[in-house]
């Protein structure tokens, strides 16, 4: 059924979605339980799914995996010798180099072309196929915004592609670095890349209309969605007529400083974050409402900046002297340090939330929903700490279009914004926003310690430790995999009978799921 509810194998993870992805079965209708996700034989043979990336507006991404078995009949043996050497001096495994060298990017979704969603993911319509990059290098992260992906390769290399506003005006297709005895493989592809730039006058195009300034559907039950137009000197475009192409960008390397390694990413609405190896935090792309926490409502940036996020932070909260590092200040008020470097990065509609190396959590961006978690609607220009939190350490962070969530090294929850579909299970649903985090008493969760969360435009997710999958908020399109499409407004555990939940992550309207056959 186009990828959709194969047999699977059962030594390796499978996928499972539920939700609404245009073209993702023959009758387009939604899922309402997790069906697997297969991968095409003759695109990826001997390839299996490693994990799950969400996915955007349309489009649903994962990354798969070469099996080793398959990964060592393939590969020279120039390539084995040299990775034999490394073993040797204490490097990493045979196994895992073998892996993460045969990470790739999947995608599927729209099968149409009325939307950048199809662009976005590769224009290979409904069935899952590898995304092919300009320079074929191994993945490591990926995520996506409404219509455009940012990825980052286990080289720290960062690649982002779609809607052109999403996109820094100054990027470049270059030659990624190799480890020097893996060169000779494959300096022929690295050397034949094309040098792509897109000039800041090549972007002559401004949004009139905000693609995320959705209706909350409560009047008509239906999605409504504000058609994106964009002026230029040729006229006027509106994307109910096919894609004009000219408005995307294909696969660009992001040019960072030297000596910057990126090691995650994250993709809001319109605006992009990434996460370096030393813990600092670039971002681009829109940021009207404070969202790239810049201290600014700068609307468009055309390049990578990076965020002050500890200089700026505020609430009172400074960064102590060297001679005080790591413990808290006397002053007039009792304050918190709240770290030195960021571990973990999110990005919502409009909002972003980041976390510091002692599990402060840190929001800026849009704040009309309260989802910024300030104890107001305010927008919030520089990130700021959560300061009801500053007395918890908070290990996980996800954010939907009006709503945030976090989860604490205890395992508790903690929700705040808006909540018109229940999304943030508290046991209610209502137009009021909640501009504090509430903490989840479900009983469901009693015994039971949250790992992973992920949030979806308006519904939310949580994976425990022991596997089991809670999920509520929006359900029209089924994507909480209950079974029906009924909106829920506390946490309803996920049945899954067949499978061991191994991770879970939101597309805007859907759910992936990473599992194995118990």
């Amino acid at each position: 059924m186009n990828g959709i509810g194969s047999e699977v194998d059962e030594k390796k993870h499978v996928v499972l979605m539920c939700g609404y992805l245009p073209g993702a079965t023959e009758s387009r209708s939604p899922l309402t339980s997790p069906v697997v996700v297969r991968l095409p034989a003759t695109e990826v043979s001997g390839d299996c799914w490693e994990d799950v990336c969400g996915g955007g507006c349309g489009f649903a991404m994962g990354i798969s995996v070469q099996s080793m078995a398959e990964e060592t009949f393939v590969q020279p043996l120039k390539l084995l010798h040299a990775i034999s050497e490394l073993t040797s001096l204490g490097y990493t495994p045979v196994s895992s180099f073998l892996r993460a060298e045969s990470r790739k990017l999947i995608t599927w979704g729209s099968a149409d072309d009325q939307g950048h969603s199809y662009l976005a993911s590769g224009k290979h319509g409904e069935i899952p196929e590898p995304f092919h990059l300009p320079v074929e290098t191994p993945i490591r992260k990926a995520a996506a915004g409404w219509a455009h992906i940012v990825l980052v390769t286990e080289k720290g290399v960062v690649f982002t592609w779609g809607w052109k506003e999403c996109v820094p005006s100054q990027v470049k297709l270059q030659r990624v670095s190799v480890p020097e005895e893996l060169e000779g493989d494959i300096s022929a592809k690295l050397n034949s890349a094309l040098i792509k730039e897109v000039s800041p006058q090549s972007r002559g195009t401004t949004s009139t209309v905000d693609p995320l300034s959705l209706t909350d559907g409560k009047s008509s039950g239906e999605e409504t969605i504000k058609r994106r137009k964009t002026s230029s000197a040729s006229g006027e475009y509106d994307s109910s007529s096919p894609v004009d192409e000219t408005l995307s960008v294909p696969p660009c390397i992001v040019t960072l400083d030297p000596g910057v390694k990126i090691t995650s990413v994250a993709a809001g609405g319109r605006h992009t974050l990434v996460l370096s190896d030393v813990g600092q935090v670039w971002g681009w792309g829109y940021g009207g409402e404070g969202q790239l926490g810049l201290g600014s409502r700068i609307k468009t940036v055309n390049s990578p900046h990076l965020i002050p996020c500890i200089e700026q932070c505020s609430n009172g909260q400074e960064k102590p002297n060297s001679s005080h590092q790591g413990s808290s200040t006397s002053t007039s008020v009792a304050v918190k340090y709240v770290g030195s470097c960021i571990k973990a990065i999110a990005c919502g509609g409009r909002h972003s939330a980041v976390i510091t190396d002692t599990g402060a959590l840190l929001t800026f961006g849009w704040g009309s929903y309260g989802q910024c978690g300030h104890g107001n609607k305010n927008d919030v220009v520089s990130p700021s700490c959560v300061s009801s939190l500053l007395d918890k350490q908070i290990k996980a962070v996800a954010a939907g279009l009006w709503h945030t969530l976090c989860i604490t090294t205890d395992g508790h929850v903690h929700a705040f914004g808006g909540n018109q579909f229940g999304q943030l299970g508290l046991g209610i649903g209502s137009d009021e926003a909640e501009t504090s985090p509430k903490l989840l008493k479900a009983s469901l969760f009693e015994n039971k310690n949250a790992k992973t969360v992920s949030c979806g435009a308006r519904h939310s997710t949580i994976l425990t430790e022991d596997g089991s999958l809670f999920s509520w908020g929006w359900n029209k399109y089924g994507q909480l995999g209950l079974g029906d499409t009924i909106d829920r407004n506390i946490p309803s555990e996920v049945t899954e009978n067949e499978y061991r939940l191994r991770n879970v992550s939101c597309g805007w309207w859907h759910t992936l799921l990473l599992a194995e056959p118990i």
